[in-house]
């Protein structure tokens, strides 16, 4: 997540604040350290039940509060809010059942996870393949750790979890902020995090480019949206690629416009449409798979030769300059792989680098961090993000991954915040009403009301 959570802060903000992002990231793994080493003799300081209270009472109030805005970001809410009542009731249970269920469960996630690294790692090898198997075995050993019950027979799996989850995350703030500690001016951090061009991450900005002429939309055809008499495939048609009735393997499409003159569209020069066995050999994001690919015109003349999009997210506010800068760049490579240069990574690419900086345009400083890292929709477009990057980025992904930063960047109002302000609202209607004073808005929609209905009475 720290990777995401700097690319919406911007290199302008890491540039200037790199010694505290440095700092408190140093001092948010040793509290993790702490936590975890507290936790290893089986008498916790760490106020765990306290801890699963305040979870309760969040997920109540995130449940209960219904958000103004119905969309993929009150999906996520709601979403937090129901693992978070589960976590909190089995944390403040207080029978060892509930202890070794958490200890199960955090144990198969572990587990889960890391064999999805290695396994991704040994198949795709992508760049940073080696770490990110380093990073699975670890998880899968982690895994063990939770699953035997020494040293505290399942009473420590809580405060393992916070405090592995602090020190991980602390130590790679603290990574990263001295690494970038000397951005040069106009670094896309994007870019320089991803290794999306080669050489110098640097881009030519011209201020010319800054008009937004219009939403920027990404458009993304789902596999199985693309695909007629496709093979049912749960999740896999989704995400990866979905199967025609003669055995045909489409993996969708994925292209951003950003109007009025740029659309990212990259496809292989010669169509991809290979038997199953094929594909699982065009996996490897290794240079002996890039082909020659293309960039398509417009979305006007992809849609005409194929099909409409299946999906849209619009995004009304970034950075046009430094898209089209980033983009004049791009295009000179027409190299197509497709786990690791395809369709999907490049609009992922542009996407980011659009948003880039965002979170701290209105309102910058510390507040946007604390603001930033806290945002659980945007814990959620990191999870993705990391999926994509062990992989893959997949039409499916993106789609997500794009719907995810949506929410993030134009959250919904929290549980707490949406309660108070119905609260202070209710009572000062209340006031009014008490006082017999009129209530402001009221008055206006009851003359607009009366003002139609003689109108409708007396015609035109």
């Amino acid at each position: 997540m720290i990777r995401l959570v700097l690319i919406l802060l911007g290199a302008d903000f890491i540039r200037t604040r790199w010694p505290w992002l440095a700092i408190t990231g140093l001092l948010w793994s040793l509290m993790g350290a702490a936590i975890f080493v507290d936790a290893l003799d089986g008498v916790s300081y760490f106020p765990i039940h306290v801890f699963g209270y305040l979870l309760l009472i969040e997920a109540v109030v995130t449940l209960v509060v219904s958000s103004p805005r119905p969309g993929a970001s009150t999906v996520l809410r709601k979403a937090r809010g129901a693992a978070f009542l589960v976590l909190g009731l089995l944390i403040v249970d207080r029978h060892h059942a509930a202890e070794v269920v958490l200890a199960m469960a955090f144990g198969l996630g572990f587990l889960v996870d890391g064999g999805f690294r290695v396994a991704s790692a040994l198949v795709v090898r992508f760049p940073g393949w080696r770490l990110s198997l380093l990073t699975g075995v670890f998880e899968v050993l982690f895994a063990g750790f939770m699953f035997e019950p020494y040293p505290t027979f399942y009473a420590g799996t809580v405060p393992y979890c916070i405090g592995m989850g602090l020190f991980l995350s602390g130590l790679g703030l603290f990574r990263q902020a001295v690494r970038l500690k000397r951005l040069p001016t106009d670094t896309a951090l994007s870019v320089l995090l991803t290794q999306a061009l080669p050489g110098t991450q640097a881009l030519a900005l011209d201020p010319r480019d800054a008009t937004i002429a219009g939403d920027l939309v990404v458009h993304v055809w789902t596999p199985a949206g693309s695909v007629a008499d496709v093979v049912p495939q749960p999740l896999v048609d989704r995400y990866i690629a979905a199967i025609d009735a003669k055995g045909v393997v489409s993996t969708g499409h994925a292209a951003l416009v950003c109007p009025p003159d740029i659309y990212a569209s990259h496809y292989p020069a010669i169509e991809i449409d290979r038997s199953g066995g094929d594909f699982i050999h065009m996996l490897r994001a290794t240079a002996e798979n890039n082909v020659e690919g293309r960039f398509q015109p417009s979305y006007a003349e992809e849609a005409a030769g194929w099909c409409d999009s299946t999906a849209q997210v619009r995004f009304a506010e970034y950075d046009r300059a430094r898209l089209v800068a980033f983009w004049r760049r791009y295009r000179e490579d027409t190299t197509y792989n497709l786990t690791h240069r395809n369709c999907s990574s490049t609009v992922a690419h542009c996407l980011e680098v659009a948003l880039e900086g965002y979170v701290v345009r209105d309102s910058g400083g510390w507040r946007a961090f604390v603001r930033t890292v806290f945002n659980p929709e945007l814990w959620f477009a990191a999870q993705l993000r990391k999926r994509a990057e062990a992989m893959a980025w997949t039409p499916g992904l993106v789609l997500d991954y794009a719907r995810a930063l949506h929410a993030a960047i134009h959250p919904a109002p929290w549980g707490w915040a949406s309660l108070v302000d119905g609260v202070v609202r209710a009572w000062r209607y209340g006031k009014l009403v008490w006082r017999k004073q009129p209530i402001p808005g009221i008055e206006a929609a009851a003359a607009t009301l009366d003002a139609l209905r003689r109108e409708s009475k007396h015609g035109p």
